[in-house]
């Protein structure tokens, strides 16, 4: 299979394609200051003509704020407007690159709300991918694990996208070096201590056998498109057996037997994900400890998810107590989920329902929503008054939605 040449209209071109509708979009590119972010960042500008760019600075190295003040100089000389966002972590216990990464997108993502950005570009490239691959190879993983980071996908109001995951590294630094645009060489890409950096420099030794960064991406891309066969079997299935209802999603047990364990297992998952809004999923024997549960009839709890069983189906719910406490501005969405529109005033808070909020209710049994999803649904509290609960039919003249429904998450995770 030749190897594509990646003229610069064609990196242009992909930057563009991965934005549907130019006419509302608004794009940034978050940049690190590395070779593939710089290059996207360039490549983006020449795309849509104007872009914002935004930097987290995750305050994990001394050097880190000056490399943020350096793209700041950067995309001030090419007049694009800059935004840094500072990571304020405390001791980082556990997965240091995954706590990095999860704190990364929901610092871009809450600022691109805030900022009216719709679209948000990646320059992660092919070298990315099959890093990832050999990751997944290692850990002995499934085909989603095998079928490298997604291209794209929708974080609460915001995608996020990665125009470059089949183009070379090389390809880009040399587009860099051709327009003499410098870039910052993060010292934690030496770091053998992370998984990631010794799946890099195994590479080069893979290249003698003929398993190049190209072919590696070529096999990506064909499990790839299997994953998106099996993605639309589960959403059509879903579409089948599964009723989307306050936030929570009720199963028809006689429907759910008609399919087979893995369309079960993957449906199963996509619930506990789409209702906990975690980025990961759950392990494995976990995941098959609920299915157990489901074929013995009987309640289980997950990754912060409630399964209750009835005598026809079955009920996901948000677990009460990861919502206890939880509280958020009125701009942000609460749980993840959802976003709440109102006559807001100072001191609003978004908060759960809860017991002590459905007992200064009288009404709400006649909405037909369950009791138990209706205490994890959000209201909104000015100190500790109930000032609306918009599913409970205490509205005010608010109302509550989901950001992103069960279906189109099926399809896009």
């Amino acid at each position: 299979m030749p190897v594509k040449d990646w003229p610069e209209a064609d990196l242009v071109m992909a930057a563009r394609g991965v934005v549907g509708d130019l006419t509302s979009a608004r794009v940034a590119v978050a940049v690190s200051g590395g070779s593939d972010s710089m290059a996207t960042l360039h490549l983006a500008l020449q795309a849509f003509g104007t872009v914002q760019a935004v930097t987290v600075d995750h305050a994990l190295r001394a050097e880190s704020a000056e490399e943020a003040r350096r793209v700041f100089r950067f995309c001030t000389d090419l007049g694009i407007a800059h935004d840094t966002l500072v990571w304020k972590h405390g001791t980082v216990t556990g997965n240091l690159m995954e706590a990095a990464r999860q704190a990364r997108y929901g610092l871009m993502a809450d600022w691109a709300k805030n900022t009216g950005i719709t679209h948000i570009l990646l320059g992660h490239t092919a070298d990315d991918q099959a890093e990832t691959f050999l990751m997944g190879l290692a850990r002995g993983a499934g085909l989603d694990g095998l079928s490298g980071m997604r291209a794209g996908w929708h974080h609460g109001a915001v995608r996020f996208a990665r125009p470059f995951l089949a183009v070379p590294r090389a390809r880009l630094r040399s587009y860099l070096t051709a327009k003499d645009i410098a870039w910052i060489d993060d010292p934690s890409n030496e770091n053998e201590r992370f998984t990631r950096i010794r799946m890099r420099k195994l590479l080069p030794q893979l290249r003698a056998s003929g398993i190049t960064v190209d072919r590696l991406t070529a096999v990506i891309s064909n499990l790839s498109a299997t994953q998106d066969v099996v993605r639309q079997t589960v959403a059509d299935a879903a579409a089948v057996i599964c009723c989307e209802r306050a936030g929570s999603l009720d199963f028809d047990l006689a429907r759910w037997s008609d399919f087979n364990p893995e369309v079960q297992r993957r449906l199963l998952l996509a619930g506990i994900l789409w209702v906990s809004t975690a980025q990961h999923a759950p392990r494995a024997d976990a995941v098959a400890r609920v299915l157990r549960a489901i074929s013995e009839r009987r309640d289980a709890t997950l990754w912060g998810v409630r399964l209750r069983m009835g005598q026809q189906g079955f009920r996901l719910i948000r677990e009460a107590r990861a919502v206890a406490g939880l509280a958020c501005e009125p701009e942000a969405l609460w749980d993840g989920r959802w976003r709440v529109t109102g006559p807001f005033a100072a001191g609003h808070q978004l908060r759960a329902l809860g017991a002590d909020g459905l007992r200064q209710l009288e009404g709400w049994r006649d909405q037909g929503i369950a009791r138990d999803v209706l205490l994890v649904s959000p209201s909104v509290w000015h100190d500790g008054t109930l000032i609306a609960a918009p599913l409970a039919g205490f509205s005010s003249d608010f109302q509550a939605r989901i950001a992103a429904g069960f279906n189109q998450f099926v399809v896009s995770h």
